[in-house]
């Protein structure tokens, strides 16, 4: 099991990168959420298997069609404390 929580900067906002984020990380059978950021950004915990983790995180790098993602910062994060994967209000 991994657990990291990205910082993704860039053109996140506005271009429906939380719905397309969610349905990435439900496809892989991810637990975590997503969230915009005051700054901009939108931050995100995945927790899962190591290989389905890697797999959303590279595809964050593209994002959905609209976005444009400038910089990804991991960090390593405890799991989340119950399954599944949701979306949390503004930060």
């Amino acid at each position: 099991m991994t657990a990291l929580r990205l910082r993704i900067a860039g053109r996140v906002q506005g271009v429906g990168f939380r719905d397309w984020l969610q349905g990435e990380a439900q496809r892989h059978g991810l637990s975590g959420w997503v969230r915009n950021r005051a700054d901009g950004s939108v931050e995100a915990l995945l927790a899962g298997e190591t290989p389905a983790v890697q797999a959303v995180v590279s595809a964050c790098r593209l994002g959905p069609p609209m976005a444009r993602v400038t910089a990804i910062e991991e960090s390593f994060a405890e799991p989340p404390g119950e399954p599944g994967f949701q979306r949390l209000p503004t930060l």
